[in-house]
């Protein structure tokens, strides 16, 4: 199984597919537009940004991508990356689109187990 905090992660590794949805569910997120984001073990999340909510599916692909499906067409996958703070400890996730574009940072909203 893969490590998911601790002194073996370091800012930008990349989470291994068994680790997604311990590292996704752990906490909720917040980005730097102020925008949070939920994930749910059964598979949903929302996204909630200015106030309003937005609610899609996510899971692991057979390659160990993370996806998300937002209704009623837009699908992604993304690679994911450990956010890992001076002190060692796990603070977020880092999302990359996998067609490309600017990464996105979710940290966790709460205070995460190291």
């Amino acid at each position: 199984m893969s490590q998911t905090t601790g002194p073996d992660i370091h800012d930008g590794d990349p989470i291994d597919g068994d680790a997604i949805p311990e590292a996704l569910t752990r906490s909720s997120f917040r980005y730097a537009d102020g925008a949070t984001q939920v994930f749910t073990r059964d598979g949903r999340t929302t996204f909630t940004e200015n106030g309003t909510p937005t609610s899609g599916e996510w899971g692991v692909d057979e390659n160990g991508r993370f996806w998300s499906f937002w209704p009623p067409s837009y699908r992604a996958t993304y690679d994911v990356s450990w956010i890992v703070d001076a002190d060692g400890r796990a603070a977020g996730v880092r999302f990359v689109d996998v067609r490309g574009g600017v990464p996105s940072k979710g940290r966790y909203a709460l205070p995460a187990p190291n």
